[in-house]
């Protein structure tokens, strides 16, 4: 069926049925992001590789999301955001087959590239199916529907990965995938309309070469940083090979007719401000993510099992309370909803710059709630105050920008946490070596280890403060509808 319409194409659709065909995608492709970490043991022991082998299994699969999120604009625009949506879940489900039945690290490492690939186009394809097909006014109530996918996946995933693990076989992580992808296939097939606004005459070669040249470049810098030296030439040469390419990327797309991702939606001041704020949200985001199980695993010595259920409360809340931010989003605005939820972030991440050795569970259930929660009132109204004023026919290009700089993002915070944890290590080791304690070596490690974590949970909380003064400026908006095609393909 095709309609030729001058509004929005799907004033109409049905919304939760199209909300459930995104959602179950968008969980069980950012779930395979978190649930291989605490199998990273597992795997090497069933393969018999070192660990530097096996991170790799992470490290492609970052490099990958990170890689191929530039192109979603141009393949969603040229085949559809419905069909790329289903041709990611299909590819997902596939790779996430093929990856539990790796016979060898390459191929586990491969295939779990390829897995990384197809999970890198689902975000920000769903994210532009929201604002291109959900009608404006709830638009904020689906983002935080989309926000809490995202955001369950890594909550729920150490729980979820070490139950697995304890019960079945590291086979399973890949497996559990496979039924989920097929509903999701199956969801998005039938719940989804097929439409497109706009179709690219060509396909920027040359925007492409420099854009994921010059990101894979950075990505590579930032996971292997810290074991090449953060001053050694291989990083070096990596960090300003990337800059150099993404400069040449810029000045690609600013002077292109059909440029790959249209950076002139950075001109919209409030969508960049928005972009700023989530940037250093992300940022500190990734801080709780990556210290709180490092700490309870390699300090208190708990199972990975226990680690998720000890940080369960925490995605409860976060999970309870995201549906609420979006219904709250159309009455108190993105400004006040974003004040609170940067200085929930802060106060949660302070409290935890101030861990001991023998701290107990109820503290850092504590605290990483009243982040959590921070997080839920943060992220979804920075995502909509800025893609509510971008025309409908530029969403697709904003939402690659954004996830695009996200992935990036995420590396790097985990570069710079990791590199400042060893580096902070060390000083500390060597302060306590040298005071007249009497502490034995494995006591000194402790309280190093412990140390370090604090000392970057403090810096994670100046990182989130940054954007407290940029929320000031993001007021409550009535969305203007942009003007779209007079045709538009609709079936």
């Amino acid at each position: 069926m095709k309609d030729s319409l001058s509004e929005q194409p799907n004033h109409n659709l049905p919304f939760w049925p199209i909300m459930i065909a995104i959602f179950f995608g968008s969980f069980v492709t950012v779930l395979s992001m978190s649930t291989i970490n605490v199998a990273l043991p597992i795997l090497m022991q069933h393969f018999e590789a070192e660990l530097v082998t096996i991170q790799w299994t992470i490290t492609g699969f970052m490099l990958a999301t990170g890689t191929i999120a530039p192109l979603t604009g141009y393949l969603g625009e040229r085949f559809s955001y419905k069909r790329l949506y289903m041709a990611s879940l299909i590819g997902f489900t596939v790779s996430s087959l093929l990856c539990s039945l790796a016979w060898d690290t390459t191929s586990l490492i491969a295939f779990r590239i390829a897995q990384g690939a197809f999970s890198g186009l689902v975000m920000p394809a769903t994210m532009t199916i929201i604002f291109q097909v959900v009608p404006r006014e709830k638009q904020a109530f689906a983002i935080s529907l989309w926000s809490l996918s995202a955001m369950l996946g890594p909550a729920f995933g150490p729980t979820l990965s070490g139950w697995l693990i304890q019960s079945f076989s590291w086979h399973w992580l890949f497996l559990m995938n496979v039924p989920i992808g097929l509903l999701s296939i199956l969801l998005t097939a039938k719940l989804i309309p097929y439409y497109r606004l706009n179709v690219p005459k060509s396909l920027d070669v040359p925007g492409l070469f420099t854009v994921m040249a010059g990101s894979l470049s950075l990505l590579v810098a930032f996971s292997k940083g810290n074991s090449w030296g953060w001053s050694s030439w291989e990083t070096l040469s990596m960090l300003g090979a990337g800059i150099v390419l993404l400069i040449l990327f810029v000045i690609r797309e600013l002077n292109t007719k059909v440029p790959l991702l249209n950076l002139r939606v950075l001109a919209n001041s409030r969508y960049t401000l928005t972009l700023i704020i989530s940037s250093v949200i992300t940022i500190s985001l990734y801080s709780g993510t990556y210290l709180t199980p490092l700490f309870l695993q390699n300090i208190q010595h708990v199972t990975p099992l226990d680690t998720g259920l000890i940080l369960l409360p925490a995605s409860l809340a976060m999970a309870i309370s995201m549906p609420v931010v979006g219904k709250l989003y159309g009455r108190l605005g993105p400004m006040l909803l974003m004040v609170i939820g940067i200085v929930l972030i802060a106060i949660g991440t302070l409290a935890l710059s101030w861990l001991s050795v023998d701290i107990p569970h109820s503290y850092i259930v504590l605290w990483m709630i009243v982040r959590n929660l921070g997080i839920a009132m943060a992220t979804m109204p920075a995502s909509t105050a800025g893609m509510e004023q971008i025309p409908v026919a530029l969403s697709g290009h904003a939402s690659s920008i954004s996830n695009w700089i996200r992935n990036v993002l995420g590396s790097f915070s985990i570069a710079l946490f990791t590199a400042m944890l060893g580096s902070r290590m060390t000083v500390h080791v060597a302060d306590l070596s040298q005071a007249p304690t009497g502490n034995d070596a494995a006591s000194i490690q402790l309280a190093s280890f412990t140390m370090s974590v604090n000392d970057v949970y403090l810096l994670a909380t100046f990182v989130v403060l940054l954007g407290l003064p940029l929320c000031f400026w993001i007021r409550k908006r009535q969305p203007t509808p942009a003007p779209l095609p007079t045709k538009q393909e609709v079936a």
